[in-house]
């Protein structure tokens, strides 16, 4: 598989070096998998409780792109886990922790285990829009129809 673009990784200190870096566990895989990094121990989240979970890792993200986390499907369907705010943004400037929130959005408390997979993440590029305002917008066959406007399946 051709490594199209590098992300600086670096480990922080008092973290397991054990834990993988993220990865793509497919050769079709548009995002990496990231681990739990936890060496306090396993975090039980029960249900409807959230947490911030860490990696123990920083990333320097080139200029022009971005990184999305997202929820991964497996741990969505089979015990309602997923991630409250995804997809979440890291902008190339960001050089703190990199954290997860993770929720329980299922009916039984569910234990994350150090080095497990929780999420995955997904590098995209960026463009930037110039804001321009207008005293009108074009005439579209929508309109200001929202929520639930274009039918219902």
């Amino acid at each position: 598989m051709p490594e199209d673009l590098e992300i600086r990784v670096l480990r922080e200190a008092g973290f397991d070096p054990s834990v993988p870096l993220p990865s793509y566990e497919s050769d079709g895989a548009a995002g990496a998998d990231l681990r739990a990094n936890l060496p306090a121990g396993d975090v039980t989240l029960n249900p409807g409780a959230r947490a911030l979970i860490p990696t123990g890792l920083r990333i320097e993200i080139p200029q022009g792109f971005e990184v999305q986390i997202r929820p991964r499907s497996g741990l969505a369907l089979k015990h309602g886990i997923t991630l409250p705010n995804a997809p979440g943004t890291i902008d190339s400037d960001y050089r703190g922790p990199l954290g997860v929130i993770v929720m329980n959005a299922g009916d039984a408390p569910f234990v994350i285990s150090h080095g497990a997979r929780i999420a995955q993440m997904v590098v995209a590029p960026v463009l930037r829009a110039a804001f321009t305002l207008d005293a009108r917008l074009s005439a579209t066959v929508r309109g200001t129809g929202g929520f639930g406007s274009t039918g219902t399946d």
